[in-house]
């Protein structure tokens, strides 16, 4: 369902982008080229600051946002999704937040007021909050991250986690493509 928020913002959605019907996209929401949005996900651009003003969330080109993912933003902070990135299935993403390109979000994490820095992975089940990720790390699942001093004992992403996240990229871009056929048969 695509819908405007409170203040009459309308989402702009590529024409390549497959936005499933089960699916919640609402107010000033950007979703870029080659984009697949799964079943049951909740994009929501409604909340404003003091000044009655918001941040538009975009979601970059040939990402997929998966089955039940949460984006939404306090007080209308920025929320920014890069491009060839994946989240993955159940997780929440809540403004303020800027995650890179070429990212990895595992299963049922959960990323606020945080930077996640390109090519980087957080696997399932993690929590990053309230601190920078720099680009090319890698958070085990399970892992919570406060702070930037807990950064200490993360490792970098190897090639096998990092084709691991390219995989499921590539696989996503194919779903939009065969979903974009089979809406044309409905």
């Amino acid at each position: 369902m695509i819908r405007k928020n409170p203040n009459g913002d309308l989402p702009v959605i590529h024409e390549t982008a497959y936005v499933d019907n089960t699916a919640i996209i609402c107010g000033k929401v950007i979703v870029y080229e080659n984009v697949f949005i799964g079943p049951y996900a909740v994009i929501r651009a409604d909340e404003v600051d003091d000044n009655g003003e918001m941040e538009t969330i975009v979601i970059g080109a040939h990402s997929n946002i998966q089955d039940g993912v949460v984006i939404h933003s306090k007080a209308g902070a920025q929320v920014k999704i890069g491009e060839h990135t994946s989240i993955a299935h159940r997780s929440i993403v809540h403004g303020p937040c800027v995650v890179g390109n070429n990212v990895f979000i595992g299963f049922n994490s959960v990323l606020f007021n945080c930077v996640v820095g390109d090519g980087s992975v957080v696997r399932h089940n993690s929590v990053v909050e309230g601190c920078d990720i720099p680009p090319g790390f890698y958070i085990p699942s399970t892992t919570n991250i406060h702070s930037s001093s807990e950064l200490g004992n993360i490792e970098q992403v190897s090639p096998q986690v990092a084709d691991f996240s390219e995989s499921v990229t590539r696989a996503n871009h194919e779903l939009v493509k065969g979903y974009k056929k089979l809406q044309n048969e409905f």
